[in-house]
């Protein structure tokens, strides 16, 4: 039975991979179709940027937090499946648009319907793997982010040169409702509660229920009462840190993959499909590998204390400044590959780290709650401040 469960739990893991990696395939593709889409609108680059990310993350952001909690009362095989066929059909549809109205209409459904997945995905695997293997498994799940957008590079310049943008959504969108298919079939887990590890709690205070450690296997472990208020995770200085911290270093990299195939294009005068092979290649290449061994990494630093995940966030992000001034500044193709390739490889390296803290400070029924909020702030820093930010600064001096 045992055999059978951990089987089984691979298997979910699988396809929630699969599910992330449409998840970033549907949520960049626009990004490097940006050409196309301006050559054909003539949309300024505040225009694309509200099209690229705010209208994406004005309902991905809030409503992730309803989603969130949404994840830890009702069932989230089920949030997951229905978020995913909205947002693929929506991408499908993106490409029927006709102006700027229509585009940033669909992709507000696209974020409605991506707002479901982290989450509720993370509070599953939750449920399904032992503490010691969440940011191992995160960082597995969080390999759809490289795939995903190293799938979007290559299929995205590629598909849109070939049969235009419009093609492009047809073909990468509307296929993710028959996966949505598969996500409904999955079995929804008993919730896990941890060993209580706040020693001050009398023991009164504790109370034994049965859980789940993964799967069918059943156990009676000692927990501590049930936290579902909210204030309890903002009033955790760790947690208010780690959102923080986490936000800063997302406002940086994720607007590497935001705004690289453009600044590529005008500043060192790529073409849209050499932009796509590298993108694509780099991304898998070292992102692949980061967001794996990243996780396997900060797992072995929190051995060495509760802080040891954080410890290794902070190193990631120290790194990764010399070779932002290199990518900004090189003029050499060679170069500018380097600098490119290791960002990429430090943005998803913390991926694992950062979710398996918020879960472990929030406890099973703040999960799902918890990754909510460091998505949210995150995304915030990224998609609405960095972003727009930048293509607010680029237009053109009256």
């Amino acid at each position: 039975m045992r055999k059978r469960a951990d089987l089984y739990a691979w298997y979910v893991l699988s396809l929630l991979t699969l599910v992330y990696v449409l998840n970033f395939l549907d949520r960049t593709i626009i990004l490097y179709l940006f050409p196309l889409i301006k050559r054909e609108f003539a949309f300024s680059d505040l225009q694309l940027s509200l099209l690229g990310t705010t209208a994406f993350v004005i309902f991905y952001t809030t409503l992730g937090i309803f989603f969130g909690r949404l994840a830890d009362r009702f069932s989230r095989v089920k949030i997951i499946a229905v978020g995913l066929a909205l947002w693929s059909l929506f991408t499908g549809l993106t490409g029927l648009a006709w102006d700027f109205g229509s585009i940033f209409f669909c992709r507000l459904l696209v974020g409605i319907g991506e707002a479901t997945l982290g989450p509720a995905a993370v509070s599953l695997l939750s449920d399904y793997f032992p503490p010691s293997k969440r940011a191992t498994v995160v960082s597995i799940y969080s390999t759809g982010i490289a795939l995903g957008a190293g799938a979007a590079a290559f299929l995205g310049g590629l598909l849109g040169e070939l049969y235009g943008w419009r093609a492009a959504f047809y073909i990468l969108g509307f296929p993710g409702v028959l996966v949505a298919v598969l996500v409904a079939s999955l079995r929804e887990p008993v919730r896990t509660n941890e060993v209580a590890v706040e020693m001050d709690l009398p023991k009164e205070g504790r109370r034994h229920e049965r859980t789940a450690e993964r799967g069918d296997h059943i156990a009676d472990v000692e927990t501590l009462p049930s936290r579902k208020n909210w204030r309890y995770l903002i009033s955790q200085k760790s947690f208010v840190l780690l959102c923080l911290g986490y936000s800063l270093l997302g406002l940086a990299t994720n607007n590497l993959s935001i705004w690289g195939a453009t600044f590529y294009t005008r500043l060192h005068g790529f073409e849209l499909r050499t932009i796509g092979l590298w993108g694509g290649l780099l991304t898998l290449v070292a992102g692949v590998p980061a967001t794996l061994f990243g996780g396997k990494i900060a797992d072995l630093f929190r051995q060495h204390g509760r802080g040891g995940r954080m410890l290794y966030g902070a190193l990631v992000s120290l790194l990764s400044v010399p070779f932002w001034f290199l990518w900004l500044t090189a003029a050499s193709p060679s170069l500018i590959l380097l600098a490119n390739g290791v960002l990429l490889f430090l943005a998803l390296s913390w991926l694992g780290a950062a979710a398996a803290d918020a879960t472990e400070i929030a406890g099973a029924n703040l999960r799902g709650l918890a990754t909510a909020i460091y998505f949210f702030s995150v995304n915030v820093a990224a998609y609405l401040i960095g972003s727009n930010l930048i293509g607010y600064v680029t237009l053109p001096v009256p």
